[in-house]
């Protein structure tokens, strides 16, 4: 709860400006914020700190780029020398990753063990605040601060990562598709709530450390494992036979190949795996006589365009926000009935 509460050292008088009032917070909303200030301030601070050093990163490597002429960018490629540049960006975007993790853990998984495992819980469910009430606000503070930090540091790399994202294949969009958009925000608040799940089951904050630790690494494990499959993979191909001279297709742009590898293409329009006749592969022309027994015309790969990434992300992030209301929803029905 939020109040306002006039300053009593500067009274008002009628027909002078505006009132003066000093906004202060009140109830739960203070308690909350006393408790978890630290790790508060802390994320705060950090958060402008990674900002400000990406922002002069980002200049830094302007400045580069536009000493090295338009030329170095228009050939499709990087300067030989930007490898210091490239080293940070794919530095600071690995540490991002680790956003979801440390949410789960260290904001999430003491956010009720605390309370419980020291008695506050029991105190402040005793005064005349309802449980739903605290519960709501112990879940409401955290996350908007989590998301604001989150989408805050999401759209900074972002804005760092895009003017070269297209000019190497080690920056492109797979390498950063969980550091950008939506999915960060959506991935920390779902370890936030998973972490203040599990605290509030296991009611310990160490225990709740660890086995946090480990659902949140198995959340990763499995999206790591997931997320290609929210595009709709599609293929280019050739038919213009195997033989000398011709030459496998080209991917789009930015694509991600998917799948074995290429693939044979027959006439039929069916594919065959790229190990087909390769024991014979030592001698070429058995190779060629065992490919055309097959009615091999040419190669056929699979892709994943960039154009589908933000789909994708919104897809992906779609599901996580599903799964973090149930958790909370299971939060609140528990700590309702069964907290104390």
């Amino acid at each position: 709860m939020t109040t306002l509460t006039r300053d009593p050292a500067h009274p008002t008088r009628h027909g002078q400006g505006s009132r003066q009032v000093r906004l202060r917070l009140g109830g739960p909303a203070w308690l909350v914020w006393r408790q978890h200030r630290a790790a508060f301030w802390t994320l705060i601070g950090l958060t402008l700190l990674a900002v400000v050093a990406m922002v002069f990163l980002r200049g830094q490597m302007m400045d580069y780029l536009s000493d090295q002429g338009a030329t170095s960018r228009k050939s499709g490629g990087l300067p030989a020398d930007f490898e210091k540049h490239f080293d940070r960006i794919f530095g600071v975007g690995s540490y991002l990753a680790y956003i979801p993790v440390l949410a789960g853990v260290f904001v999430g998984a003491p956010l009720f063990a605390g309370d419980l495992e020291s008695g506050t819980a029991k105190l402040v469910t005793s005064q005349s605040v309802s449980r739903l009430r605290w519960l709501t606000m112990k879940l409401a503070m955290p996350t908007a601060l989590l998301a604001l930090c989150t989408a805050v540091l999401s759209a900074v790399f972002t804005w760092w990562w895009s003017p070269v994202k297209s000019l190497s294949d080690g920056l492109s969009w797979v390498s950063f598709f969980d550091v950008t958009g939506v999915v960060p925000v959506a991935f920390t608040l779902l370890t936030f709530a998973v972490g203040a799940a599990v605290g509030m089951l296991l009611r310990r904050t160490l225990v709740s450390t660890v086995v946090t630790l480990g659902i949140v690494v198995a959340i990763e494990v499995v999206w790591n494992r997931f997320w290609r499959n929210l595009g709709h993979v599609m293929s280019v191909s050739t038919d213009q036979g195997i033989g000398p001279g011709a030459t496998q297709p080209d991917l789009p742009a930015q694509a991600e190949q998917q799948g074995q590898g290429t693939y044979f293409l027959t006439d039929s329009g069916a594919r065959l795996d790229w190990t087909t006749c390769l024991d014979r592969s030592e001698d070429e022309r058995a190779y060629t006589a065992c490919l055309e027994s097959k009615h091999v015309v040419g190669w056929s790969i699979d892709y994943l365009p960039v154009s589908q990434m933000h789909t994708m992300q919104w897809l992906g992030a779609g599901i996580m926000l599903t799964a973090t209301a149930a958790v909370v929803a299971f939060v609140i029905t528990w700590g309702r009935k069964r907290l104390l």
